[in-house]
């Protein structure tokens, strides 16, 4: 394998292994939403599988499960339905690198905005693939420019 192929290979590997992490927002995310009423601490915990998005969200007023979840792209859309449907919850957001920026729509109380990072998690064993095949691609990559 030339230089250069090698080269080229390390490139779309690593262009991979940064798409591989940009998408997976599975996971728990905090935030703070931002309303008429004052900031609400909230807690998403996100399972995504072929661009439907369940899970639940979680704040003071106790935890409810995600409905009509979807991911394309970069767009996460979302609905809880809080005491029993009769208080509707609409979440529309953008994964912007490590966050994601949502506008939320409290039923007929408002709306605001919420900024959620990713709650630190342990490292799975495909990324610590994705890493170690990187970094065997720049050893290589390493010895063969010497």
């Amino acid at each position: 394998m030339t230089k250069k192929t090698l080269s080229i290979a390390l490139f779309l590997l690593i262009a991979l292994a940064t798409a591989a992490f940009a998408r997976d927002i599975n996971g728990k995310w905090k935030g703070s939403l931002a309303s008429p009423n004052g900031d609400l601490e909230t807690t998403m915990d996100f399972n995504v599988a072929g661009g439907k998005l369940t899970g639940t969200v979680t704040n003071m007023y106790g935890q409810e499960q995600i409905a009509e979840g979807s991911v394309k792209g970069d767009d996460v859309s979302f609905v809880v339905n809080a005491d029993g449907g009769q208080f509707k919850t609409v979440y529309k957001g953008k994964i912007t690198g490590a966050d994601i920026k949502f506008h939320v729509v409290l039923g007929d109380f408002g709306e605001g905005d919420l900024l959620a990072h990713k709650k630190p998690a342990t490292i799975s064993t495909k990324r610590m693939l994705v890493l170690a095949a990187v970094a065997t691609g720049i050893g290589l990559l390493s010895i063969l420019g010497n």
